[in-house]
Parts: structure tokens; sequence; C-alpha cells
């Protein structure tokens, strides 16, 4: 079984994939910075205190691992380009140790013009992120730069509204208006990612997964 590198494992999604992951056989090294926080136990689980923004801390996470599964994102206080600057010590991690697969989450607002075909409530909610929270959008758009110059095998899942409904164990995989809702819940789109660990059908693409 792979041995995962995870960042976010403290986020809600984070919480859902970790326990899954674990349940599933997978090992796994978690990035955080409050290991308080972390509430799964498990023999296949290893914390490293730190921090992405800090290189030599994800270079700790990296070393050891098959595959990286980043699902951190923007807190209180987060610098602007968080997900932009975390993404770049990834890849200059795992370019330095051959480390090849990195799975990222994004939201269903980062643009994917070659498959998608955003209806107008798409559009809307496009729009409404342009003016709430132009930095956050701006630092998605940017990581997904990132992932296509890194020549890593990458994948960027987005999702839509988030709910914490218990697993359905079935939703669709679309792009933004197409084969698509508005909703899903963190532990079904856990179980998508997991899927991707071992799947090469959405590599360099950016899959929108709802219900």
């Amino acid at each position: 079984m792979k041995k995962i590198a995870l960042l976010g494992a403290t986020g809600q999604t984070g919480k859902e994939f970790l326990t899954l992951a674990l349940e599933k056989g997978y090992t796994v090294k978690a990035l955080v910075r409050s290991p308080e926080k972390v509430t799964s136990t498990h023999p296949n689980l290893e914390i490293i205190p730190g921090d992405v923004l800090q290189l030599d801390d994800v270079k700790k996470l990296v070393s050891g691992t098959d595959v990286v599964v980043s699902l951190f994102g923007h807190v209180k206080g987060s610098p602007d380009n968080l997900q932009t600057k975390g993404t770049e010590h990834l890849v200059e991690a795992m370019k330095e140790i051959g480390l090849k697969k990195i799975i990222s989450l994004s939201g269903g607002g980062l643009p994917y013009p070659e498959k998608d075909e955003p209806k107008f409530a798409d559009k809307l909610i496009r729009t409404i992120m342009k003016i709430v929270v132009p930095k956050i959008l701006k630092d998605a758009v940017a990581h997904h730069r990132v992932l296509q110059q890194s020549g890593l095998k990458w994948t960027i899942v987005r999702a839509p509204r988030l709910t914490n409904d218990p697993k359905k164990g079935s939703y669709r995989v679309g792009w933004v208006g197409v084969n698509a809702s508005t909703k899903i819940s963190r532990a079904d789109l856990a179980d998508f990612i997991l899927t991707e660990m071992e799947d090469e059908q959405f590599l360099y693409e950016m899959p929108f997964v709802s219900y």
C-alpha cells in the first residue's frame, strides 16, 4: 500500500480523508501546525509538526512517501498566497527526492475553460467569489499554474458546496456545468480523492465532483 504525504489533515475534509485512508490500510504522514488537533490515533499514522510555508518541514513530510495529497486551504490570518507558496514548496521537495504524483483540492470557482460549461448560476458564483474572496480565487489559479509547470503528475480535484452529511458512496465526476450539481459531502469527496491515488484517468485535469 502507498504511503501518503498529507496536508490539511485537521481540516474538515482532511479529517474525513485521513480516517478513510487509514481504514483502507494506507500509511499516512501528516504535516500539521497544531498536532493536538489531530483526533485520529493509528499505528499507520505519523504526525510531522510543521508548516507548509516552511520548506524544510515540507521536505520532512514528503521523504519516504509515494504520493502527496494536498488538502490545506485558507484560514483566518493566512497569507494571500498560501496555496501557491505551499504548492511551490511541495513541488521543490518532491523533485528533490524524485516523487512524482500530487493530488490537490480546490473549489469550483477555479476555472477550467477546456472542459467547463458554466451555467448562469455557476457564472454568478464565480462573479461573487471575485468580489468577496478575490485573493483566494487568485491564489487557486496561481497554484494551478505552479502544478502545470512542475513536470509532475498532478490532478486538481474541484468541489462545490461541501456538507457534513453522511457518506452516500455514489457521486458524479464531471466539470462545472457538465454532469454536475451544487453540493457534495466531505465524506464522499474524500472517497473520490482516495480513488485518484490509484487512478490516472484525470491526470493533468481538474475534475469536478458532486452529486
